[in-house]
């Protein structure tokens, strides 16, 4: 699912960050968790390889996965379909998130 055949017998300073990253998810769906935790998941990733791991998620949610993810990317939070965000420690309210996001697209 992460296509990474040809690292299996690399270090993790043999391989990419991208490909690191793919590694770490590959671990937490060893298990087939229902949810999937991440925190800013795409953080240290170039836009192909944030793309590939959104991408990843995606087809997990269509699998039914549940996934929970803390970012500071706002184009990234942008593309998914609930976003709570956090300002200041106080959760900001579905209609002021849902204005941000209004504000920030104009």
């Amino acid at each position: 699912m992460v296509d990474l055949p040809d690292v299996a017998n690399k270090y993790p300073s043999q391989i990419s960050g991208g490909q690191q990253q793919r590694a770490a998810i590959a671990r937490a769906l060893a298990n087939e968790p229902k949810v999937l935790v991440g925190d800013e998941p795409t953080g240290n990733l170039d836009t192909v390889s944030a793309g590939l791991v959104f991408a990843m998620f995606e087809e997990l949610v269509e699998q039914g996965t549940t996934i929970v993810m803390v970012t500071h990317d706002k184009d990234l939070a942008g593309q998914v379909p609930r976003v709570v965000e956090v300002r200041d420690g106080r959760i900001l309210s579905a209609a002021e998130v849902d204005q941000r996001l209004v504000n920030r697209e104009s």
